[in-house]
């Protein structure tokens, strides 16, 4: 997944810091810390030093101190969103959700909110497994994502996302021809139909669609059900004429006697000519 996410990991700390340390620049009153405990404000400032220097083990420690020492300063309430990129970049995923979820929680209309809903997102999406796997995480990765967008849609992290999410939707179609594919194979062909006939009707901006109507008009075809071939294949010939889909599914449909013996190039418009009819 790495060619395919837009924001680099080492940018995503200065959408926040600058207006982070802004907010800072006075001492705590808070009394109740113990005596041995080091100033606030070095605690928060060495997290900051150790995220600049890439240790982010060192940060997240730094800013669970500021919390942990000082728990009603306003230092601490941005600590703790640090705290949270921080064990991100460590791709300490489920610490990163835990601490992002409890300053969503408690800070639901912190200026810096939109930035955790984004991060809690990123946790999700770094997780997306490949194809051969369970897709829960891409699920949780979309739901997330959506959550960006709906809540923020004006946000530069809401542009983002939706970009994301396009991604997320061309993995689940990808996964969903792979079970297809693979129950075609096995020739249990009802199923095969439900899986592709899926793509087509919940993914359709996705690029597995050209594929998934050849699929269907392929079974169609092995099943006798000549006139849903030749509307599938209509479908495919409208939307994706110049695809190689198209053209493995037009050789099949005269193989089985359906249209006349020729190239889809020299017969451009048979399939639109056939969707009109249909439709």
């Amino acid at each position: 997944m790495d060619k395919i996410r837009t924001l680099s990991r080492h940018a995503l700390v200065l959408l926040v810091l600058v207006p982070l340390l802004a907010g800072c620049g006075s001492k705590s009153d808070d009394t109740s810390v113990t005596l041995q405990a080091p100033p606030v404000e070095e605690l928060y400032n060495n997290g900051v030093d150790a995220l600049n220097a890439k240790r982010y083990s060192a940060a997240a420690d730094q800013f669970a101190s500021v919390e942990q020492n000082y728990p009603y300063s306003p230092w601490a309430v941005n600590a703790q969103l640090m705290q949270g990129y921080a064990q991100y970049m460590q791709n300490h995923y489920t610490d990163a959700l835990a601490t992002l979820d409890r300053f969503i929680q408690l800070h639901p209309t912190h200026r810096s909110v939109a930035y955790a809903y984004y991060l809690r997102a990123l946790c999700y999406y770094e997780q997306i497994a490949d194809i051969q796997r369970d897709q829960k995480g891409t699920e949780q990765a979309m739901a997330a994502l959506t959550d960006v967008v709906n809540r923020f849609p004006d946000s530069t992290y809401a542009t983002d996302a939706r970009l994301k999410i396009d991604l997320c939707r061309d993995h689940l179609a990808g996964k969903e021809m792979e079970i297809g594919r693979w129950y075609e194979s096995q020739h249990l062909y009802e199923a095969a139909i439900g899986r592709f006939q899926r793509v087509v009707d919940d993914y359709q901006t996705t690029n597995h669609v050209p594929e998934a109507l050849h699929r269907l008009t392929e079974i169609y075809l092995v099943l006798g059900l000549r006139d849903q071939a030749k509307q599938t294949a209509s479908v495919l010939g409208y939307n994706y004429p110049g695809s190689e889909w198209y053209e493995d599914s037009y050789r099949q449909l005269v193989g089985d006697g359906l249209v006349a013996n020729a190239p889809p190039s020299s017969r451009p418009g048979f399939l639109s000519r056939a969707w009109n009819t249909l439709f």
